[in-house]
């Protein structure tokens, strides 16, 4: 048993779909793209102003 029942041949599955579908250089860029956006708002939570938050 995978994660909430789903088995591991059904994630490698579906993972093999989405790497056809998509192809793996925009699933590369889309990850960058991703990480980047997620740098921005940890940089953006750690710089608020704690005096303002309620």
């Amino acid at each position: 048993m995978g994660i909430g029942g789903i088995s591991v041949w059904q994630l490698l599955i579906v993972l093999l779909i989405v790497l056809l579908l998509f192809g793996s250089k925009k699933l590369g860029s889309l990850g960058s793209d991703l990480g980047g956006a997620v740098k921005g708002f940890k940089k953006a939570v750690s710089d608020q102003d704690p005096s303002k938050l309620s």
